[in-house]
């Protein structure tokens, strides 16, 4: 990935759920943002990692960036498209 900087709107934790309700929390939190804002999302390994960023891109949303924090949790940056 880029090392670029990206201006966060809203941060989500989904790091206490499983699967699909980490899913569902991104989704919910997608849903309170306004077209083109960025979301932040701090998530488990495993199954989180692999199926939430499948489904966001799914839903027609754009991932910008998965990082990994070297401690079996990563960050998501999502950007929101259309309404």
């Amino acid at each position: 990935m880029t090392d670029i900087d990206i201006k966060v709107d809203e941060t989500v934790d989904i790091t206490d759920v499983n699967c699909p309700v980490t899913f569902v929390k991104t989704k919910v939190a997608l849903e309170e943002l306004d077209e083109g804002q960025i979301l932040q999302v701090h998530l488990n390994s495993g199954e989180p990692v692999q199926n939430v960023p499948r489904s966001v891109k799914e839903e027609g949303h754009e991932v910008l960036r998965l990082d990994d924090n070297g401690d079996g949790t990563f960050e998501l940056y999502i950007k929101k498209v259309g309404e």
